[in-house]
């Protein structure tokens, strides 16, 4: 598996996919990488040459922000959405859903299993 800034990325699976694997990046940034270094994207990851991973190790860590240093980034925000006691801070605190979507239905995962409340006796 060849390893790109700390990251084994799959062997068998085109390189524009393999790269996805790692965090931070997806389909678009990756097909610009690949473009930007002139390297076919439906070649396979254990094609790549020792160059081909230097030149792509350092694009990666001169350009963008990831895995580690973007998951930061991410946690950073949303304890400063926390404390300033924003809308959105809340509904982080309270693990509900933050973007607008429904509750009555659906946001399982975020609230926990769904608890029957008994009826009201007649």
């Amino acid at each position: 598996m060849p390893r790109v800034i700390g990251i084994d990325i799959p062997d068998n699976k085109r390189l524009e996919i393999s790269l996805t694997y790692i965090y931070g990046i997806g389909r678009h940034v990756s097909n610009s990488i690949l473009e930007r270094l002139g390297l076919d994207p439906n070649m396979r990851a254990h094609k790549l040459t020792q160059d081909d991973i230097g030149r792509l190790n350092n694009l990666l860590q001169s350009e963008y922000v990831l895995e580690g240093d973007l998951r930061r980034q991410v946690q950073g925000n949303i304890k400063r959405l926390i404390s300033t006691h924003s809308y959105r801070g809340l509904r982080h605190r309270l693990g509900l859903p933050v973007r607008g979507q429904r509750t009555r239905t659906n946001s399982r995962t975020r609230k926990g299993k769904r608890k029957t409340v008994a009826n009201k006796k007649k």
